[in-house]
């Protein structure tokens, strides 16, 4: 029957249309099911993909008004012109959202635009994106579930897209706020904060706890703060934001220290809400057919990425793990590959993560904390970008290379990195920790002068105290 599959994903982000894409590769009839209207999920439409275009846009525009003057290249009477920015940014998400719908067809997946539920484990019902009285009825031998998350806001705080916005809103202001205050000091909020000082925004970012990026490496972490309160981010950290009014045409943030009890206030034209995101299952009709979820609606799964019920998976930001685009696409291809009859898997000791700034920031594997709290004894290489002969050329010495091994055996750890292009620096270590490598393996491996990447190798030799350069 035409409408009977083998596989129906829910969702078309990126841990979706690439489940789809592997389970057609492997010979499954396939369906995919998206209701935005567009594939690529969150990261392609309003996420990874769009704010990456303005990260680059505002870095050019900055260089240009800042930087070009000191180093010979003299421009005078730049103009922002922030509609054609937007447009430029639009125009690439289009072209890859219609790449992505290329490739379903290429590889023969159903597309269906609507918002699917669960009606049994193997019924699927497809609710049109337009009408949703017009239904369409699919039957599948396994269904995998993959409809990401959505931004959280705080208590009492109602995004309005307008002057109060998620990182959606944040994506898309028609001109440049001369005050902007992000609330939450996560990788989101530091992004787009960035972007908008660089344009010319005032920015303050408001943060609960008494340091920035929870959950990364905190050397790390104090440096990349350093960098951007030196470049004009004002930061109020150990502080709750306590509430959040429009008042006129400007928007009044109120937040209390959480050490002094002192209070403070701030008046703005935006406010930028970065407080997390939480697992999209609302309306997948989950709880009736009886899977289980915990108390943050996360899916629970088992090391198969199967849901309490076994012809059903989930992957992605509605499981646990970090909500990053390209762990669901490891998860998406596991779980095609496992229902093909084949050994999928992720190894989660290996997913970087990258923080898109200028400077970057990247990490792979164990944090310094999260050492201590094993009880691991580790050896500690660094090696800084400001003895980097390419960086030092470019005029981009801030941060550095760590990279944590085991005392006993060597092998690497953990590798953090602050600094140029380390976004791309970092699959190198990400293949070396899946090879196993130990620290001497990556000082002993040639790398191309002059590179940033010599900063890795200079950082491995560290590890043995013997860096050539330092």
């Amino acid at each position: 029957m035409e409408n009977n599959f083998d596989v129906i994903v829910i969702g078309g982000g990126p841990g979706g249309y690439v489940c789809a894409i592997r389970a057609a590769q492997l010979g499954l009839k396939t369906a995919c099911i998206e209701s935005r209207g567009t594939l690529g999920g969150t990261c392609l439409n309003v996420g990874c993909i769009p704010s990456k275009s303005l990260l680059n846009l505002s870095e050019n525009y900055h260089k240009a008004k800042k930087d070009f003057n000191n180093q010979g290249i003299e421009i005078s009477n730049i103009k922002l012109n922030i509609d054609k920015m937007m447009s430029n940014k639009d125009k690439s998400v289009q072209v890859l959202t219609k790449g992505v719908e290329f490739l379903l067809k290429k590889n023969k997946v159903s597309y269906y635009k609507g918002k699917g539920v669960l009606f049994s484990e193997n019924d699927v019902v497809v609710f049109d994106s337009k009408d949703s009285s017009k239904r369409t009825n699919l039957k599948a031998k396994n269904i995998v579930i993959a409809t990401g998350s959505f931004p959280t806001s705080l208590p009492g705080v109602e995004i309005d897209e307008k002057n109060i916005v998620s990182s959606t809103g944040a994506l898309s202001f028609s001109e440049v706020p001369k005050n902007l205050v992000v609330i939450g000091g996560g990788y989101i909020g530091l992004e787009m904060g960035s972007v908008w000082s660089r344009l010319g925004s005032n920015v303050t970012v408001v943060e609960y706890l008494d340091f920035i990026t929870p959950g990364m490496d905190r050397e790390v972490s104090n440096e990349f703060k350093k960098i951007l309160t030196k470049q004009g981010i004002n930061f109020k950290l150990n502080n709750k934001v306590t509430a959040v009014k429009n008042v006129n045409s400007k928007v009044l943030v109120e937040f209390t220290n959480n050490k002094t009890n002192s209070k403070e206030k701030i008046e703005c034209d935006k406010v930028l809400v970065s407080v997390g995101r939480k697992p999209y299952t609302e309306g997948l009709n989950l709880s009736k057919i009886g899977i289980k979820k915990d108390a943050k609606g996360t899916i629970e799964v088992n090391e198969k990425l199967q849901t309490s019920i076994k012809n059903i998976y989930a992957i992605g930001d509605v499981i646990k793990g970090p909500m990053l685009a390209h762990k669901a696409e490891e998860e998406g291809i596991a779980v095609a590959e496992i229902i093909a009859g084949q050994a999928g898997h992720v190894n989660y000791n290996v997913i970087p993560g990258v923080i898109y700034t200028s400077p970057e920031v990247a990490t792979v594997g164990k944090t310094e904390e999260e050492l201590k709290i094993e009880n691991k004894t580790y050896k500690v290489g660094k090696f800084p970008f400001m003895a980097n002969s390419r960086a030092k050329v470019n005029n981009e010495t801030d941060g550095f290379v760590k990279i944590l091994a085991d005392s006993q055996t060597d092998k690497v750890l953990g590798v953090h990195i602050i600094g140029p292009h380390c976004g791309d620096m970092i699959a190198e270590m990400a293949l070396a920790m899946e090879f196993g490598a130990s620290a001497e393996d990556i000082a002993r491996t040639c790398h191309a002068h002059p590179t940033h990447t010599e900063a890795i190798k200079e950082a491995a030799l560290a590890v043995d105290k013997r860096p050539i350069h330092f």
